[in-house]
């Protein structure tokens, strides 16, 4: 094309655009008054107009660009900011129509998601957050912003979210926001001395493979099938209802035809005489997939014979057991006594008296669990028979337990047009209305629902993480996370343990670039899956934050695991990311170190600090191979640095696990 066609061809596009009329200007939701843009940096502004509309955005900063809408409707713009500060007003304009917003902030805008440790509130009926009144009296930070993104799912990617819009940090906004974000925020903040955005986007229960998308899953393989049966989710809200009606009709009939407990809807497993001989005993509470029955989604059937005196067979009894994970079904002397589909929730059931006998009794559990951990949460002191005199009679131990069905022997598994535990939906409906947002990075907390599948994690992760600065295009953002905290009953030998190789999954994720994790081994609770101490949650991922993403000198990883040398009969461990000196929390010597031999039998150790070193040995393990580290839900664990940050659990061998 000559020059002069040239000239003439742009004069002809321009003419063009100015004598389109502008009847609209819309903007992402994103885009409200109070909102915080990213600092020093070009930022993305989108939105929709009629086509070839002339739309210019205009910042009270000093900055104005200008765009032209295409066939669709659709511009994006990329505006250039400045130093943190503000309030400022920020201008979209096309023709007579234009939008505006003030008290717009420059400053640090990040990410907060993942589950419910991430999703939990500073006040909120199932949050326990500790000094929770007077850290909402004290929330008082104007220039922290928050943006909530409320839940939903989709089968195919959206582009709107459902949100208040962005709202000031003052004692009642703060109430219902996710508190690890809060603390983390409040953090950088402080630190900075910037205005800080917080995007929080999360939900309870959910699995990492729900927040990435279809094509990145796709790379992994392990989730083909069910992505196939999304992608074919299309027809009226009524069709896809009946559609999942009869899936869920035909899926529970392959169940009860597959659960070895069930015959008929008749519970075999539950009747009094039944022989159990060659059942599994284990103790409760705990998960299965730390026990024999290996690791597996679907149900799980446990049987008890108790023996009532005269006295406590004659008197009102209540079953009373932890919270099961999924839900339960209970019988007694072969007759159900009750059921509940309430996850983490602590069972009492009403005992008729005609069911109850002097002498031998049977209690039998049906646990069901579609995912995740299955088995039973709380405390031993949970599990009893209470009488209405007083009395009661501890049932915790010596259960037997057999697999009733595993999943992967159902051919039918329907997509829940609500649950949000499938692959991509958390990802198409939460994720995707927020890209292109220009972010510094993001946090993350989650994981407890894939610590069935920790192996899987390995891989799943790091695809996620992966995924999401793809679909960014803002390059290796930062990406922190917390590795999972000390839950559930203490071991008190050493075991396998999915929480511990998801922890282990969660730690290779740190061979992206960029990644930072918080381990938070010493500050979980062991009866509540959601502790209480998200101000260290929040600030240990605000460290990393502070030390890799604003140059700041701050100590933000405990000791890691570096390697090891194995000397006649004893273990010596070097660590990296050490703050001055190893210690101790306590001023004991280092606990929570397990030994094996060949045999992979591991025993505790006895541990001592040289310098930076911890030397391992047991007189019980002559030619030690392998050792461990808080290699449990809930260890046993002390070793720390001098910044009192807690040491990263850790196994030196590579031994098949319980979710390999």
């Amino acid at each position: 094309m000559s020059l002069h066609k040239l000239v003439l061809f742009i004069l002809f596009v321009s003419a063009l655009a100015s004598c389109t009329k502008t009847t609209f200007i819309e903007t992402p939701e994103l885009f409200t008054d109070h909102m915080v843009l990213q600092q020093n940096t070009d930022v993305t502004i989108w939105g929709k107009s009629d086509a070839g509309a002339e739309v210019t955005i205009t910042a009270s900063w000093g900055e104005q660009v200008t765009c032209i809408a295409n066939d669709a409707g659709e511009w994006t713009a990329k505006l250039p900011t400045i130093e943190y500060g503000g309030p400022y007003e920020l201008r979209v304009s096309s023709g007579e129509i234009s939008k505006t917003f003030t008290d717009v902030m420059l400053g640090e805008v990040w990410i907060c998601s993942g589950q419910s440790n991430m999703e939990m509130p500073v006040i909120g009926n199932w949050a326990h957050l500790d000094n929770a009144e007077e850290e909402v009296a004290n929330a008082n930070y104007p220039n922290i912003r928050l943006f909530t993104v409320q839940r939903d799912i989709a089968f195919t990617p959206v582009d709107t979210i459902q949100t208040t819009g962005w709202e000031k940090c003052d004692p009642n906004t703060i109430k219902s926001f996710s508190a690890t974000a809060y603390f983390f925020g409040r953090e950088i903040h402080k630190k900075l001395h910037v205005p800080v955005g917080l995007i929080h986007t999360s939900w309870g229960g959910t699995v990492a493979e729900a927040w990435t998308s279809k094509n990145s899953l796709l790379t992994l393989g392990d989730f083909d099938a069910t992505m196939e049966r999304i992608s074919h989710m299309e027809g009226s809200q009524e069709s896809l209802t009946k559609q999942f009606e009869a899936e869920t009709e035909q899926m529970q009939r392959e169940i009860m035809e597959a659960d070895l407990g069930l015959d008929n809807d008749k519970a075999v497993f539950a009747a009094p005489d039944f022989d159990d001989s060659d059942w599994t005993t284990i103790d409760l509470p705990g998960m299965w997939e730390a026990t024999s029955l290996g690791n597996y989604d679907g149900s799980t059937w446990f049987r008890k014979e108790v023996t009532l005196t005269p006295a406590l067979a004659k008197s009102k009894l209540t079953l009373q057991y932890g919270a099961p994970d999924d839900y339960d079904e209970a019988w007694f002397n072969g007759v159900k006594v009750g059921e509940n589909k309430t996850w983490d929730q602590l069972r009492q059931y009403e005992i008729p008296a005609e069911l109850v006998k002097a002498g031998k009794n049977v209690i039998t559990i049906r646990v069901y669990d579609s995912g995740g951990g299955g088995g039973f949460m709380g405390e031993t002191k949970d599990f009893q028979l209470l009488s209405d005199n007083g009395q009661s009679l501890p049932i915790a131990k010596n259960w037997l337990a057999k697999k009733g069905f595993d999943f992967k022997d159902i051919k039918t598994i329907p997509v829940s047009l609500s649950d949000p535990s499938q692959p991509t939906v958390l990802f198409n409906a939460m994720i995707n209305p927020l890209l292109p947002y220009t972010i510094k990075g993001a946090i993350w907390y989650q994981g407890e629902s894939n610590a069935g599948r920790a192996f899987q994690y390995r891989k799943l992760f790091q695809t996620m993480i992966t995924d999401w600065r793809q679909q960014w295009n803002l390059g290796d953002f930062p990406f922190y996370f917390v590795q999972l905290a000390n839950y559930q009953p203490r071991n008190a030998q050493p075991v396998d343990d999915t929480w511990a190789e998801l922890r282990e999954a969660q730690t290779m994720a740190l061979s992206l670039p960029n990644t930072g994790m918080a381990v938070a081994i010493d500050i979980g609770n062991p009866l509540d899956i959601h502790p209480g101490n998200k101000q260290e949650v929040g600030r240990r991922l605000a460290l990393n934050a502070l030390a890799k993403t604003y140059a700041q000198e701050v100590a933000y990883s405990g000791p890691m695991y570096k390697s090891v040398e194995v000397k006649d009969n004893t273990i010596e461990i070097s660590f990296s990311d050490i703050d001055g000196e190893l210690s101790t929390s306590d001023g004991k010597n280092p606990e929570g170190f397990a030994i094996a031999g060949a045999d992979k039998k591991f025993v505790w150790a006895n541990a001592q600090i040289k310098g930076n070193k911890v030397i391992v040995s047991s007189p019980k393990i002559k030619n030690p191979v392998a050792v461990r580290y808080a290699w449990s839900s809930n260890p046993a664990c002390n070793l720390i640095d001098s910044s009192n940050l807690p040491a990263s659990p850790f196994r030196t061998d590579s031994w098949k696990g319980i979710t390999e």
